[in-house]
């Protein structure tokens, strides 16, 4: 039977948003359940951009009563509703990991123990269960260091070194075979979510997928949430006439994707058969220093305010990681589009377009952090 019926949690929100569109236009009934977290949507309302063909549920994964019945009728569950933030996740521990693992658990609870139709389970998962990238030593082959150490954080040490020999390492690509190591809350309760929807489709033969999203950007990305990805805290910087803070010397190495490859990334999941019961990268396949990024925002947006770079680090933070994205070419034939020129441009025009999208919030967040013992300075 092909899938007609879809239920997208955390639909309203930036990447479920542009995934329900694209499922409306392809003939897809959609229903989005979504509990308009205030720190995600500040009016507390649905968005502008709502889409008039979807039904709407206000509601929270959590809240079974409210669940289940759209779970029951749908065909497919594509799973984004989380809390979403690496330092936040670090001080308000019992939330995150009620949201994204309770949450996710009652999912899969009722695929067990209730009569459904769901023959397919999308999960959203993250960068942020491998930890560190992938390395190569030189002598010692392929390698995965772990966090780095306060005192070496300190010393404005940045970068890797290999964890057998303690030679330098060079970054590459980092594939789904790569040993995770989970730094932070949020990043284990990634790890949680992907792993019980994996295990429970595979003992009851319901295909599931766990895309592993690198740094996604695109239009409707939160730009007054603070706790959002660093391209949407840094526009949000410097439409108000701030520098955008980059850490430490600004040469991590990271992989930015568009929302559009995303979401057609997220379709082929959907619809293909080759990436089930598997994670999957989604990412661009292209390497980029944090400092490019946030010189080409400065850039395109024709700002005279230079990046901060800050020579300090915050106890959780990852020195390098980009995608390798052969498992998604592969097994789906999956194949980036838009490059990181043209992905800026859009994300900023709809910036400058769209009324009250950028209210500073990041200092806020930053004296939460040093509050919280989270930033590491020489």
């Amino acid at each position: 039977m092909a899938i007609r019926n879809v239920l997208v949690t955390g639909g309203a929100g930036y990447i479920g948003s542009h995934l329900v569109d694209a499922l409306v236009a392809r003939g897809y009934d959609v229903v989005v359940l979504d509990s308009l977290e205030p720190q995600v949507h500040r009016s507390g309302t649905w968005p502008s951009y709502a889409n008039p063909k979807v039904r709407y549920v206000k509601g929270d994964v959590r809240d079974r009563s409210v669940f289940e019945p759209l779970v029951l009728a749908s065909e497919a569950v594509v799973h984004f509703g989380a809390a979403v933030s690496i330092g936040q996740s670090m001080y308000q521990i019992d939330r995150y990991v009620d949201v994204n693992t309770r949450g996710t658990a009652v999912l899969l609870d009722i695929l067990v123990n209730a009569k459904h139709k769901v023959e397919k389970v999308i999960v959203a998962s993250s960068i942020g269960v491998y930890g560190e990238g992938a390395y190569q030593c030189a002598a010692c082959g392929p390698v995965a260091p772990g966090i780095r150490s306060e005192a070496q954080m300190a010393a404005k040490d940045w970068e890797q070194r290999c964890p057998s020999c303690g030679a330098s390492v060079v970054s590459i690509p980092t594939p789904e075979n790569k040993a995770l190591y989970r730094d932070n809350i949020y990043s284990m309760t990634k790890y949680h979510q992907e792993e019980m929807v994996l295990l429970i489709g595979k003992t009851y033969g319901i295909p599931a997928v766990a895309p592993r999203f690198f740094n996604v950007y695109g239009p409707r990305q939160s730009l007054s949430n603070p706790y959002a990805g660093v391209a949407a805290i840094w526009i949000s910087r410097l439409m108000n006439g701030k520098a955008p803070i980059v850490f430490e010397d600004g040469g991590q190495l990271r992989d930015f994707v568009s929302i559009h490859d995303v979401v057609a990334c997220l379709t082929l999941m959907l619809e293909k058969p080759g990436a089930d019961y598997l994670p999957v990268n989604v990412g661009s396949g292209t390497t980029v220093t944090i400092l490019e990024i946030a010189t080409m925002l400065q850039r395109l947006l024709g700002s005279r305010v230079e990046p901060e770079v800050t020579n300090a680090g915050r106890t959780f933070d990852i020195r390098h990681n980009t995608a390798d994205i052969t498992r998604a070419r592969d097994t789906l034939g999956f194949e980036p589009k838009v490059s990181l020129e043209q992905g800026f441009a859009e994300l900023i025009e709809w910036a400058k377009t769209t009324p009250d999208v950028a209210v500073d919030f990041f200092d806020k967040a930053m004296d939460e952090l040093k509050a919280k013992g989270l930033l590491v300075q020489s």
